[in-house]
């Protein structure tokens, strides 16, 4: 028999033990499921086995990762309250990250996406919301080890709500980095709970500066629209889309831990690779390539392949012949392109028309025939003959390498929509001899994208986060929006950190391109991640990358350790302040300008150093990251060593954008960060 349990965290750790044991239940009960003879056929049989070993797969009970992490107790007097609030008088109910239950059927653990549990993020002492107590749990290596309570009801309201108040909420924050990306389910604040539970009918942008949650706020919502809305997306699909593969997969642990597997995580480039890329354009060909008006140049070039027929079409039914003038054929077609429909569809729904004139002129004869006969007519060799010569089968990766390889074919598509030097900026150099052998680039690749849904639609899915969206061309929001036409999204960015030659100016812009103009537009700017002093000198960059943004604040109560040291040799001072970061807790990552990587590499080398790749999880052996300045975005690491600014800046091809690199990078870090460097600093930088 246990001891029992008399002090209050030894209660609240004999109800832990129960909800693990209670979660255990739940998963052999499905495991146990006998589906012999369940099923009509064996298709049907391997998605119903498909649907447990998820059902399993959701139920694993993971031993580093807190079953519950708050609990909520409720007034026994509702002050009046109807509704919802009276229906939780006097109950208590632990928060956790998905819901467990015992044998009985009574809730053990709340999952953190119902109803009931949301005031544990909103309720407030100016807004209790029927809460009389709420308490957050403290946690080592998946112990229990502490609590924390805040009294809701009959206390003065303060200022000490929220992260700036708790100091568990705190010291969750301050935990340090050690693998991917962590969810923040047990940190969610009020204004980030707010856009989480936003609607699924609706798309919501997140402009949000370092440190302020964005990406999690994203990968929250998803997870909470599945929760919310389980069939309905379930039928439609949700997609993640992240800025490289090494972003996907620091935040690749996020949704699973959350109990959500089966939402597909991918890159943009991915998202759009139906040929194989083979070259690169310099920053003048891929704007050109990326901006909105190419979709009409394509459009042009696409509609140019139909052609007015220049002879009837004859069809042989018996002893009969039935002929369609050429004007009449005409008709139809300029019709069809009146409509302005998908190419495709239009070149299906041509013969049906040709055939339909074909029956109106039996039944004028006399003869009745039925959907059959148009059928038939409709797969005539007559109308085939005509279908073909009119509107004539286009292949989109052909179309697009006429475009980009005849100079003649595009200045006539491109009259009006794009002058003499941005045609010439986007011709490739030499003719290509065919799709496979062409010299594609990434913004080629979107270009057949937006020619294929000219040809056949997209098909639409029910949700998409879009990560760092401030690095998209227009080509690539009308991509993003192609895949959630009938769906909704949720956009995150950060223009001070918009790093491409075509970066996004404003949110209204790019959510136009996206398909979404009416979506609402939401600003974090109170930092959980940056410490004080960090986002406070990274934020001496805004007048000069992003003069309209407010400044982040942190609610960090420690201000981090923050060091910029100008050393008379760079690679030993660097493997000097990387060797100081090993000596704290958590992940380190080694920031510098993509050039510089060859000899930061001999360096760590020289001093064995072991270092990963971005991305890689650490381990006890392997704690340094080191990582290229073109991949830090999105990242983040407990300590950072940030080598040489001004070669980050000297690495692109404008100051400015060279500054948002750099801003990038001075805030990965989330309790340290040691900037080191020989040449002088950028002038907003070194005030």
């Amino acid at each position: 028999m246990p001891a029992p349990a008399h002090g209050p965290l030894d209660r609240e750790r004999a109800h832990l033990a129960a909800s693990r044991a209670a979660l255990r239940a739940m998963r052999a009960e499905v495991a146990a499921l006998d589906l012999t003879d369940v099923a009509a056929n064996w298709v049907n049989a391997a998605v119903l086995q498909a649907e447990v070993d998820a059902r399993i797969a959701a139920l694993a009970d993971l031993a580093d990762t807190p079953l519950f992490f708050g609990r909520l107790d409720y007034r026994e007097d509702t002050g009046g309250h109807t509704g919802q609030t009276a229906d939780h008088a006097g109950q208590r109910y632990y928060i956790g990250r998905r819901h467990v239950h015992d044998a009985a059927g009574e809730p053990m653990v709340i999952d953190w996406r119902a109803p009931v549990s949301q005031p544990f993020y909103r309720a407030s002492r100016r807004d209790p919301q029927g809460v009389d107590l709420r308490r957050r749990f403290g946690y080592t290596g998946g112990e229990l080890t502490a609590y924390e309570d805040e009294r809701l009801s009959g206390a003065a309201p303060d200022t000490t709500e929220g992260a700036a108040g708790s100091a568990l909420l705190q010291r969750e924050i301050e935990r340090p980095r050690v693998g991917p990306m962590r969810d923040i389910v047990a940190t969610i604040q009020p204004e980030q709970d707010a856009i989480v539970r936003t609607g699924v009918e609706g798309t919501v942008c997140v402009q949000g500066a370092p440190g302020t949650g964005k990406t999690a706020v994203g990968l929250h919502r998803v997870a909470y629209l599945l929760y919310a809305h389980r069939q309905r997306l379930a039928r439609t699909g949700t997609l993640v889309l992240g800025p490289n593969a090494s972003f996907l997969r620091y935040i690749e642990q996020v949704l699973p831990a959350l109990g959500e597997l089966r939402v597909r995580q991918s890159t943009v480039d991915a998202l759009t690779a139906h040929v194989p890329v083979r070259g690169g354009d310099d920053a003048r060909a891929a704007t050109v390539k990326g901006d909105a008006r190419m979709a009409e140049v394509l459009r042009r070039a696409l509609r140019s392949h139909v052609r007015p027929p220049a002879e009837p079409c004859v069809v042989v039914r018996g002893s009969r012949r039935w002929r369609v003038p050429a004007y009449e054929l005409a008709e139809i077609v300029e019709e069809l392109l009146g409509r302005d429909i998908r190419y495709g569809a239009a070149r299906e729904a041509l013969p049906q028309r040709i055939a339909h004139a074909v029956l109106v002129r039996m039944e004028q004869s006399g003869e009745a025939p039925d959907d059959r006969v148009q059928d038939t007519v409709a797969r005539s060799t007559a109308v085939k003959a005509t279908v073909k010569a009119c509107w004539p089968p286009v292949d989109p990766a052909r179309l697009v390498l006429r475009l980009l390889s005849d100079a003649d074919f595009l200045a006539t598509h491109a009259e009006g929509l794009l002058s003499a030097e941005e045609q010439k900026a986007v011709l490739w150099a030499k003719p290509a001899r065919g799709v496979r052998t062409a010299p594609w680039t990434v913004a080629d690749t979107v270009l057949v994208d937006e020619a294929m849904d000219l040809v056949a639609r997209t098909p639409s899915l029910g949700h998409v986060v879009l990560d760092e969206a401030q690095d998209l061309s227009p080509m690539q929001y009308r991509a993003v929006g192609r895949r959630c036409t009938t769906g909704s999204a949720t956009v995150l960015g950060d223009l001070a950190q918009g790093t491409t030659p075509w970066a996004t100016a404003s949110w209204s812009e790019a959510l136009r391109h996206l398909g979404k103009p009416d979506a609402a537009v939401e600003e974090l700017t109170r930092g959980f991640r940056v410490p004080r002093e960090v986002i406070a000198y990274a934020s001496r960059l805004l007048p000069a990358i992003a003069p309209t943004l407010a400044p982040a604040t942190s609610v960090r109560t420690s201000p981090g350790d923050f060091a910029v040291l100008r050393v008379p040799e760079l690679a030993a001072g660097v493997l000097d302040a990387c060797r100081a970061a090993l000596g704290r807790e958590g992940s380190v990552g080694l920031i510098a300008a993509d050039a510089r990587l060859p000899e930061l590499t001999a360096a760590l080398a020289r001093a064995g150093l072991p270092y990963l790749a971005p991305g890689d999880e650490t381990t006890a052996e392997a704690r340094l990251t080191l990582v290229p300045a073109s991949l830090a975005k999105g990242l983040e690491y407990d300590s950072v060593v940030l080598d040489e600014p001004a070669a980050i800046v000297d690495g692109e091809p404008d100051e400015r954008t060279g500054l948002r690199r750099l801003y990038v990078c001075l805030t990965r870090a989330v309790s340290a960060l040691t900037i080191v460097h020989t040449a002088p600093l950028p002038g907003e930088l070194s005030a």
